[in-house]
Parts: C-alpha cells; structure tokens; sequence
C-alpha cells in the first residue's frame, strides 16, 4: 500500500492518450513539483476515465480507470485548478459517486 498523504482533484481536462510525462507535467505546471506521498487526480473532457498520479518518495505511480457507463461527477472550474480530497471523497470518485457529498470523515451532508 502506498501511503497517501494529500489529494488533489484537477478541474481541466486531461488527454487520456498520455502516458505518464502529460499528467507529471500538468502537476509541475500547477503545484510547482510533485510531492512525494501526494496523489493527482485527473479526468477526461467527457468524464468518463480517471488517471490518478502517485509519487510515493522514490518513483512515480499513474492508475487509470475508465466507466462503461455513466461519468466522474467532477470539480467545477470555478473552484481554481486544483481541488483537495480526502480518503473517503476519493473513494467515491472512483466509483463514480458524487464524493461532494461525502464529509472527510464519511458523513454524508448533503442529499
């Protein structure tokens, strides 16, 4: 397990069809350096595939995930360039669950 001390949502797009230099490159762009124990989240246009980047303190991590059906509810623009998450947000991303309506610590607040 690699251990996860921050995440953070992206609100522009990403190209999916990019290997592991787009996403590290985005990330440097924004925060100014990947940060070790840090994960990057990213979304398509179309919000249908995921690439979440990790830097675990030696290497770099990319994972991708992509729904057959439905979409990533996302981040609004207007919310800057990068959104933090935590732990149980994150989880509900991946699944494809509105992870705005999850509290840091699993409580659901809004319905």
């Amino acid at each position: 397990m690699i251990p996860v001390q921050a995440i953070w949502l992206a609100t522009q797009p990403l190209d999916m069809r990019s290997g592991i230099d787009s996403p590290l490159a985005r990330v440097v762009a924004v925060f100014g350096a990947a940060q070790p124990h840090h994960a990057y989240v990213f979304t398509n246009r179309s919000h249908t595939r995921l690439k979440v980047l990790v830097h675990d303190g030696i290497g770099l991590w990319l994972a991708a995930r992509r729904l057959h059906r439905g979409r990533f509810v996302c981040a609004d623009v207007q919310a800057g360039s990068q959104v933090p998450l935590s732990h149980p947000q994150l989880e509900a991303l991946v699944l494809g669950l509105p992870w705005q309506r999850v509290e840091p610590g699993g409580a659901i607040r809004l319905v």
